[in-house]
């Protein structure tokens, strides 16, 4: 049996932060989710992943997000949030909510992804074994699949809320069409949907063109953001056209690559750097805080890999809002 570590968490750890309804349900997300994405891996020294979620905690982030392949490899992500679950938080299980996901490919053969019954139900029995865990909060279907009839995947997301192992269910890279589908499948079978996750920054707007945002909004669903800072590129770590030998550029390269750095991108962080300057932050600030002020956005899922640029996102909470001309500059620049 682990050892309980000492920690006791801050009084004071819920007077900060703000709170957000999944739409029109009655679950609440910290406005900032700690993201367990590239950071909570078998590469990243276990200490550090303990400090950071104890620094998240401690600030009111009680949102852990997981994926059934986050790492790498594929499945320690939960593996090491499981360990801290039972030593650090076996005392606040009821303070936390734990999501995870399936949908991209976890093991070998024609019944490892995608979105059939067999291969939902399968995984998420896995992730709690990983976890520790009876039912996780939220469960997510990852991604669209054309080669499962969308009933059968929101009938197994029925089957898993019936039997326990998941209170709430969502949809993770869905477009409008598909989810006002998916919407109508679930509200029939009676399951909790609650929530949607998705790609959104200020550089990537798709949800904005593929109709998931404004569907999301209009059938009362919760929208998370993940990706706030465009794996980097929103902040101040290329804004001299350097790449950092610590980058993830440098150090990663699978999902920001060096030709991402051209003349004109470099010229549009410049210029929204200087928007955030003269608003008194920094970029990353003001990325963060531009999803934050926006009505359909529940929460924003940040991937600290150190407590210190955790505490740094943190500080987007300070200045969420913006005039009409900040807005209007700032999507003049990002779509030019």
């Amino acid at each position: 049996m682990e050892p309980t570590s000492a920690y006791t968490p801050s009084p004071t750890r819920y007077d900060a932060m703000t709170y957000n309804r999944c739409g029109s349900s009655g679950l609440k997300l910290p406005a900032i989710s700690l993201g367990c994405w590239h950071n909570f891996g078998d590469h990243t020294p276990f200490e550090t992943m303990r400090q950071l979620t104890r620094t998240a905690f401690d600030h009111g982030i009680t949102h852990f997000d997981l994926a059934n392949n986050y790492g790498p490899e594929p499945g320690s992500a939960e593996r090491n949030v499981g360990q801290l679950l039972r030593t650090d938080f076996a005392a606040h299980r009821d303070e936390l909510i734990i999501s995870t996901k399936a949908g991209y490919e976890m093991w070998p053969g024609p019944y490892g992804d995608l979105g059939s019954r067999k291969y939902l139900i399968a995984s998420l029995d896995q992730s709690l074994k990983r976890l520790g865990l009876d039912y996780v909060d939220i469960f997510y279907h990852h991604r669209m699949d054309p080669e499962t009839p969308l009933e059968e995947t929101m009938g197994a997301l029925a089957q898993i809320v019936a039997s326990g192992k998941a209170l709430y269910v969502g949809l993770s890279n869905y477009d409008g069409p598909t989810l006002e589908k998916a919407a109508a499948i679930l509200n029939e079978m009676h399951v909790p949907f609650i929530i949607n996750q998705n790609r959104y920054n200020i550089f990537d707007r798709t949800v904005e063109r593929n109709g998931l945002k404004e569907t999301s909004q209009r059938l009362g669903l919760g929208l998370i953001t993940f990706s706030p800072l465009d794996q980097g590129l929103l902040t101040d770590r290329y804004l001299d056209g350097v790449i950092p030998t610590d980058s993830r550029i440098a150090t990663d390269g699978r999902f920001l690559h060096a030709g991402a750095l051209t003349e004109d991108k470099l010229k549009q962080i410049h210029d929204l750097n200087n928007i955030a300057a003269m608003r008194g932050q920094t970029l990353a600030e003001m990325a963060l805080a531009w999803l934050l002020h926006d009505d359909a956005v529940t929460s924003v899922l940040v991937g600290a890999s150190k407590p210190e640029q955790l505490l740094a996102n943190l500080k987007a909470l300070e200045n969420t809002e913006f005039t009409d001309r900040e807005l209007s500059v700032i999507k003049f620049i990002s779509l030019a």
